[in-house]
C-alpha cells in the first residue's frame, strides 16, 4: 500500500477581503500541516473572494491576489497546496489554482468550462482555457510558471484539476486525466446552495472516482460570501467509487478540514482491473510537472473506509440552516448591529423572527457563548449577555403597528411569536397617521377617498405609513431592516413599494409561500406560539373587517400560484400550455378557474417586473430564483402575453 492524506477545506471568505481572507487560508494550510496532510484542497478563487463581481478586472484585484498568495507560499514546507485565484495572462482574465508544493509556486491551472448560467456570470470576467493547452505564465514576480492543461508528479503521485463547472459538464476533463493514470484529481470549487444540490455533487464525486479510478477530493467555499449565494461547505472525499470522508454543511466556523487516507495502489489497480481503460503512454511536453513532496507519516496505519449511507437534510432543515448562516454571515459582514422585523401576526413575518432566533441558537450551540460573542465583537451591547435569550433581545427589535383594520387576532399572535423569539418587542397604532395622509390628499384634491374607487390606494397607505417606524428603529439600533415579502407575492406583484418591501435586505423573497407555511406547521412543536399564525389564512389585512380580505381571494390559491410560477417563469412554458399542465394538476378546480387564473398571472407578472427590480436583495435558495439581477431577466416594459392570452 502506498498511503497518502489528503484534504479538502472549507473556508468562509469575503470578496476584496484580503486580511481575513488569508487569515483562514492560513489556518486551512496550518491544520492540514498538524494533521499531516500531503495534499491539500482549498476553494475557487478562495483568494479573492469567488463573488468579486466586475473587480475582477481591476488591477488592484490581482495584485493583492498575488501578494496573498507570495505570503502563503512557505507555508506549505513537505506538502503541496492548491488555491485559487485570478490571474492575468495573454491579456486574459483566468479562473486558476495555484499548486504550491515545499514552499514554492510550481504551476497554475486554469478553469476549462465557465458558469455561465443561473446566478453565475463567469464568462463576463474570465476566459476558458482551451484542453490541451500550456503555456509559460510571466507573474508579477517576474519569474515563468507553467500554466495550462496540466497536471502534477508530486514524487510519482500524478495529481490533476477538474475546477467547479469543469466536473458538472459532459466532457469533464476527468476523463482525459484518467487515461494519463492521474491518482488524485483535485476539485476547487465554490458551488452555491441549492435546495438538493448535494445528491448531484455526492454523485459526480463518487462516480468521478470509480469512472477514472481515483482519488476524488472537492473542496467548497462555506458561509454567506457576498450577500445573495450562500455556500453549504460539505467537502466530499471520495476513492474507487465510495465515499470515505464528507466534511460539515452551513458551518459558522469560518475554516473546516476534511481529511482522509487513501491507498494510492488501490486507485492504480482499479484502473488496472478495468478492461475499457485505455492509457495515454505518451505524454506532450510540459504536460506533467515533476515536484518533490516531502514524506509525511500518516497517523492511521490503513486507509479510511466509506463509514455507510449519508444522511441528507430534508428542504426543511436545509431551509433553516442555509437562512440562519446567512444571516448571520449578512450581519456581521455588514457590520450590522442587529435585525428589525414588521411583525404582521401573518407567516412571513413570523418566519423571519423564528429564523433569527434559530440563528442564534445554531451559532451559540456551534461556536459557544464567548465564541458567538467574539465573532460580533463589535456589537458592544451584547458582550454582558450570558444567556442566548439576552443577546436575541439584543439582536432582534420587533414592532407591530395596528390600523383600524387590524384584528387583535393578528396582534396576540405578532405579540406570541415576538415573545417565544425572545424579541424587544413594540406596538404602536398608526390609524392617526393614515387618516391624516388621507384627509391632506382629500383636501388636495377635493374629494373624498372612498374603497369602491380608490382600493389600492387606501390599501397601500397603510403599509407605507408603516414602513417609517420601522426604519426609526433600524436607524436607533444601528440593525438591518428586514424586508418580508415572498417569491409568490413578487411574481404577481402582491406587496407594496416603500411598505412591505421596506428593507435592506430580503430573506424570504427566493421561497414560495406554499413552503413558508409548510415549513411553520413543521416548526410549531418547536415554537408553539406559531400555532395563532398557523391558523390564520393569509390575509394583508388592509381592506375593513367587513370584507373579508385573503391574500388567495385576492389572488388564487398559493399552490396554483407556485405551480403556474414554475410552468412560466422557471419551464419558460407559454400561457396555453401551462394551462393544460394546471388543468391536469388541479382536478378541483373548473376550466373557467383556471383560465382565469392563469390569464391573472402572465398580465401580473408582466405588469410588476418593476417591483422585482426594487427588491431588496435576497438569498438564492433554489434554482426557481425570480431576482432580475442574479437569475430571472424579463424586460421591465414587455407586450405582456397579450396575443398568447387571447389565445387561450
Amino acid at each position: 500500500m502506498r498511503l497518502i492524506r489528503v484534504a479538502a477545506g472549507s473556508v468562509n471568505q469575503t470578496p476584496l477581503a484580503w486580511k481575513s481572507n488569508r487569515e483562514h487560508l492560513l489556518e486551512a494550510i496550518g491544520r492540514a500541516q498538524r494533521e499531516d496532510v500531503s495534499i491539500l484542497c482549498l476553494p475557487e478563487l478562495a483568494i479573492s473572494g469567488y463573488g468579486c463581481e466586475d473587480a475582477f478586472l481591476g488591477s488592484g484585484t490581482l495584485s493583492e491576489s498575488w501578494k496573498v498568495l507570495q505570503s502563503l507560499v512557505s507555508e506549505t514546507r513537505g506538502m503541496l497546496v492548491s488555491v485559487g485565484l485570478p490571474v492575468m495572462h495573454g491579456n486574459a482574465l483566468f479562473n486558476c489554482a495555484a499548486v504550491l508544493c515545499d514552499g514554492e509556486i510550481v504551476a497554475f491551472v486554469p478553469k476549462q468550462h465557465l458558469a455561465g448560467d443561473g446566478i453565475h456570470y463567469e464568462p463576463r470576467w474570465f476566459k476558458p482555457w482551451p484542453a490541451g493547452v500550456r503555456s509559460l505564465y510571466v507573474a508579477p514576480d517576474g519569474r515563468e510558471y507553467p500554466i495550462g492543461d496540466l497536471h502534477i508528479d508530486a514524487g510519482g503521485i500524478g495529481i490533476g484539476f477538474e475546477i467547479c463547472e469543469d466536473a458538472w459538464v459532459a466532457s469533464r476533463p476527468g476523463s482525459r486525466l484518467a487515461q494519463k493514470g492521474i491518482d488524485v484529481i483535485l476539485n476547487p470549487s465554490a458551488s452555491h446552495f441549492a435546495f438538493g444540490k448535494l445528491e448531484t455533487r455526492r454523485r459526480f464525486v463518487i462516480e468521478g472516482s470509480r469512472a477514472f479510478g481515483v482519488t476524488y477530493v472537492y473542496a467548497n467555499l462555506v458561509g454567506n460570501e457576498a450577500g445573495r449565494a450562500i455556500y453549504d461547505g460539505g467537502a466530499l472525499i471520495a476513492t474507487c467509487g465510495a465515499l470515505v470522508a464528507s466534511g460539515k454543511r452551513f458551518s459558522f466556523a469560518e475554516v473546516d478540514l476534511t481529511t482522509a487516507v487513501v491507498d494510492v495502489d488501490a486507485t492504480r489497480h482499479m484502473q488496472a482491473s478495468t478492461a475499457s481503460f485505455t492509457p495515454t503512454l505518451v505524454h506532450e511536453a510540459g504536460e506533467r510537472v515533476p515536484v518533490t513532496l516531502g514524506a509525511r507519516a500518516s497517523r492511521p496505519q490503513s486507509p479510511d473506509v466509506p463509514s455507510g449511507d449519508y444522511e441528507s437534510e430534508t428542504k426543511q432543515e436545509e431551509f433553516e440552516l442555509a437562512e440562519t448562516l446567512a444571516l448571520f454571515d449578512y450581519l456581521r459582514k455588514s457590520k450590522s448591529h442587529g435585525f428589525v422585523v414588521s411583525l404582521s401576526g401573518g407567516a412571513d413575518s413570523a418566519t423571519v423572527a423564528v429564523l433569527i432566533a434559530s440563528m442564534v441558537q445554531r451559532g451559540i450551540s456551534e461556536l459557544g457563548l464567548d465564541g458567538f460573542k467574539q465573532r460580533l465583537a463589535y456589537i458592544t451591547k451584547i458582550q454582558a449577555c450570558s444567556t442566548p435569550r439576552e443577546i436575541i433581545s439584543k439582536l432582534l427589535t420587533t414592532i407591530y403597528q395596528s390600523t383600524a383594520n387590524s384584528s387583535s387576532t393578528t396582534r396576540d399572535a405578532a405579540r406570541a411569536v415576538a415573545d417565544a423569539a425572545g424579541a424587544t418587542h413594540y406596538e404602536i397604532d398608526v390609524e392617526e397617521i393614515v387618516g391624516d395622509y388621507r384627509q391632506r390628499i382629500e383636501q388636495a384634491i377635493g374629494r373624498t377617498l372612498t374603497w369602491t374607487d380608490d382600493d389600492v390606494t387606501l390599501q397601500n397607505l397603510q403599509a407605507r405609513v408603516r414602513a417609517p417606524s420601522a426604519w426609526m428603529l433600524a436607524n436607533i439600533n444601528n440593525a438591518l431592516l428586514l424586508a418580508t415579502s415572498n417569491r409568490s407575492e413578487a411574481a404577481v406583484g402582491y406587496a407594496t413599494m416603500d411598505g412591505d418591501t421596506s428593507g435592506g435586505l430580503s430573506p424570504l423573497a427566493g421561497i414560495d409561500k406554499a413552503f413558508i407555511r409548510e415549513w411553520l406547521r413543521a416548526m410549531e412543536p418547536r415554537v408553539p406560539a406559531l400555532a395563532a399564525v398557523n391558523r390564520l389564512a393569509p390575509t394583508a389585512e388592509l381592506r375593513p373587517a367587513d370584507r373579508h380580505q385573503t391574500d388567495e381571494e385576492d389572488l388564487m390559491p398559493y399552490p396554483l400560484l407556485d405551480a403556474i410560477e414554475r410552468a412560466a417563469i422557471r419551464d419558460k412554458r407559454a400561457p396555453a400550455d401551462v394551462l393544460t399542465l394546471v388543468r391536469g394538476a388541479f382536478p378541483q378546480y373548473t376550466d373557467e378557474q383556471l383560465e382565469a387564473w392563469v390569464r391573472r398571472f402572465f398580465r401580473l407578472w408582466s405588469r410588476n417586473q418593476w417591483k422585482r427590480e426594487r427588491y431588496a436583495p435576497s438569498f438564492h435558495l433554489d434554482d426557481e430564483n425570480l431576482d432580475p439581477k442574479t437569475w430571472c431577466r424579463f424586460p421591465i416594459l414587455s407586450g405582456g402575453f397579450e396575443k398568447e392570452l387571447e389565445e387561450l
